[in-house]
């Protein structure tokens, strides 16, 4: 079983994450908060259904706090954090390709242009959501033809539709930009500063 770190986590049980990214895991275990895990099996296409024409930034927020509370609904005496990441093209949100053509599809809309990485967050504490927040990512990629897709597909393998635009930044992805802006963690999926800074503000870090 995961555990906090003793000297750092101040809650009564080790953190819970409403995900089974072992992306965020490794994020808050790096930042000494190895959480437990839990798969929040939400129906992601059914919630952004139900969230018809809000934007982005807001939809990224929904997936979140419907993950967090899915899990805190089995765990109400447990912290929960529920995370989730959307990819907005100028209004246009994406979705994981499901094969090597839905990647190279990806990719020919988002060569030459900058795109944004919505990453949410909502913390539960005593099965509530407590706070629920937002951090945003540029990323410029740079042009690229049809050869020059193909062979970054070939490169990176099945990995491209391990995510919503078809690159992973912390692996060969980092060969696609010109121009990335924001904090890392928040591009890889978990905006760690401002949750950080919320679980300190609940007296939940030892510093």
């Amino acid at each position: 079983m995961s555990q906090s770190s003793p000297s750092l986590w101040r809650g009564a049980a080790p953190l819970l994450l409403a995900s089974t990214s072992p992306t965020r895991r490794a994020l808050l275990a790096a930042a000494g908060l190895d959480p437990e895990t839990r798969a929040p099996g939400v129906d992601e296409r059914a919630v952004e259904a139900q969230a018809e024409g809000l934007p982005p930034r807001r939809l990224a927020e929904r997936l979140a706090e419907a993950k967090a509370a899915a899990v805190a609904a089995g765990a109400p005496d447990r912290v929960v954090i529920g995370a989730d990441q959307v990819l907005d093209l100028d209004g246009t949100v994406f979705h994981k390709p499901a094969d090597r053509d839905g990647a190279a599809a990806h990719l020919a809309r988002l060569q030459g242009r900058t795109h944004a990485l919505h990453s949410a967050v909502a913390l539960t504490i005593g099965g509530a959501v407590a706070e629920v927040f937002v951090a945003t990512a540029r990323l410029t990629m740079r042009p690229l033809d049809a050869a020059g897709i193909a062979a970054y597909l070939d490169a990176a393998g099945p990995a491209v539709t391990g995510s919503v635009g078809a690159y992973q930044l912390e692996g060969l992805g980092i060969h696609l930009f010109d121009r990335v802006e924001g904090d890392h963690a928040t591009i890889l999926g978990l905006p760690l500063l401002p949750l950080l800074a919320s679980l300190r503000a609940h007296g939940l870090l030892a510093f």
